[in-house]
This record gives C-alpha cells, sequence and structure tokens, in this order.
C-alpha cells in the first residue's frame, strides 16, 4: 500500500510564535503555504464582525442613566442634530451641534445650575459597548478625586450620536471652566470596547484638536477606568492651575525606578 501523499500547503509556525504572548496584535500567525491558516482567517472575520456590531449597535441611554443616577450621580439628557445611527455615521457635521430643542433646554437650565467647573458630556460615538461598560466605573473613580478638590461639576449630560466637538458647544452655553466628553472609540480589531476621553479648558466655538486632551484606550484590557479616573483627574487639576489644555499641557512621566529594582 503507497504511503499518503504529504499536504501540498502544511501549516508552518512561525519564528515570533514565542514573542506573542506579549501582546494581543497580530503577530506570528503562521501560515499555509503563501495563505493565513484558517484559524487566523476564521478569528480575524470574527474580530471584524465584532467591531462592526459595536459600531451598530444601538446605545442603551436609559440603561445608562440609570446606572449613573443609581451611583449617585445627577444627570441630563441632550440630543444632537443627528437623528439616528445612519445619519450620525454619513454626516459627522451633525454629530457636533445641538439638537435647537436641547440647545434651548440648556439655556434655560443656566440660570438654575450656576456657574460650575466641569461639564461632562457621555456618549455612545462609535462603540455604544465601551460607552457602556466604561462610563459609569470611570465616572465613579474620576468625580471624587475632583470634587475633594474642590470642584463643582454639571449634571452629566447623555448625549446619544455625539462628536468630541460637541463638548465646545455645551461647555460654552453653561459657561463651564472645563469640557470633557466620554464616548465610545472607533473600534480596533482586537478592542470593540474601547473609550476616549477628550477635554478642553474654556471651551469654545473658536477651540480645536490642538486644544484638547485625550485619553483613549479605556478598557479593561488596556488603560483600565480606575487608572483613567486617576490619570484624569491629575490632568484636569493641572490644566485649571496653569490654566492651558491640548498641547501646552503635558502628561508628565513618572519618576524612573531606582537602579537596584529596574534592574
Amino acid at each position: 500500500m503507497d504511503p499518503p501523499e504529504p499536504a501540498k500547503n502544511p501549516a508552518v509556525p512561525d519564528n515570533w510564535r514565542a514573542l506573542s504572548k506579549f501582546t494581543p496584535a497580530r503577530i506570528a500567525l503562521g501560515r499555509a503555504g503563501g495563505s493565513w491558516r484558517t484559524e487566523t482567517l476564521l478569528d480575524f472575520r470574527l474580530s471584524h464582525a465584532r467591531a462592526r456590531d459595536a459600531v451598530l449597535k444601538p446605545f442603551q441611554w436609559e440603561k445608562l442613566e440609570e446606572e449613573l443616577r443609581r451611583t449617585g450621580f445627577e444627570t441630563f439628557r441632550l440630543s444632537t442634530a443627528a437623528t439616528d445611527r445612519q445619519a450620525f455615521l454619513k454626516r459627522p457635521d451633525l454629530g457636533r451641534q445641538l439638537s435647537p430643542t436641547s440647545r434651548q433646554q440648556l439655556q434655560e437650565q443656566c440660570g438654575r445650575w450656576g456657574k460650575r467647573d466641569l461639564a461632562v458630556l457621555v456618549s455612545d460615538g462609535l462603540s455604544a459597548l465601551a460607552a457602556e461598560h466604561q462610563i459609569v466605573p470611570l465616572v465613579a473613580g474620576l468625580f471624587p478625586r475632583l470634587i475633594s478638590a474642590g470642584w463643582t461639576i454639571f449634571p452629566v449630560f447623555i448625549v446619544p450620536f455625539a462628536r468630541v466637538k460637541l463638548q465646545d458647544e455645551v461647555g460654552a452655553i453653561v459657561q463651564a471652566r472645563h469640557s470633557l466628553i466620554l464616548l465610545g472609540e472607533r473600534p480596533g480589531l482586537g478592542s470593540p470596547d474601547s473609550l476616549s476621553a477628550y477635554f478642553t479648558y474654556e471651551p469654545g466655538a473658536g477651540k480645536s484638536d490642538a486644544d484638547r486632551n485625550c485619553v483613549s484606550n479605556i478598557r479593561s484590557a488596556g488603560l483600565t477606568p480606575a487608572q483613567a479616573a486617576e490619570k484624569l483627574a491629575r490632568l484636569l487639576i493641572e490644566s485649571a492651575r496653569r490654566g492651558v489644555s491640548g498641547v501646552a499641557l503635558k502628561d508628565t512621566p513618572l519618576p524612573s525606578l531606582p537602579s537596584e529594582i529596574s534592574g
């Protein structure tokens, strides 16, 4: 009986295989002939599907509002000029401005709230999954730090279909010293639940991306909500002390470890 013919394209492991345990990035994937292995292809398709689902998932803002209130935070609902997800994805400009109704409501409330230090907006952005998973623990860690430092904070503004620039309009209307927006990042193939935080000192229509600071990759497998809360509190307090944000405000690195510890 003749022996079976060898496979034409046997799977070949990658020499970097040992390094893959140090990163979730797609390295050391191996190959079958000149192509991906079936396992690699299926994993890629699964990750791509999860990223698409994160973008298209409806934002359960009512549940988020309930969790925030249960944690002890007052909330206030707003809406943008984007009336649905398709409009939000196809017309980014609509997510950068309040709806006329919300603008009027916000203006009417200003007198009751008075002047405060920080306006916080929360939104689904490009990943409702990130907003639903990360915002409550982040806010729960951030607000006590700021309040203990003497900050006053507006109710948390819940705004579906928002873009980063919206913080300037809201912050200017309520005359907040700082505005902060928390929203889902554009999903990567390995991070469908990643949140970003952007803040601006003295928000207004004339502010650009150069005037903002960003803390990103907020998720359990990246910068955890607890770590992000500590970093944001430190940056915001330093921003208030110096009266700047954006490129003029740098995140001070941690001091180097002593040589006997760092090896």
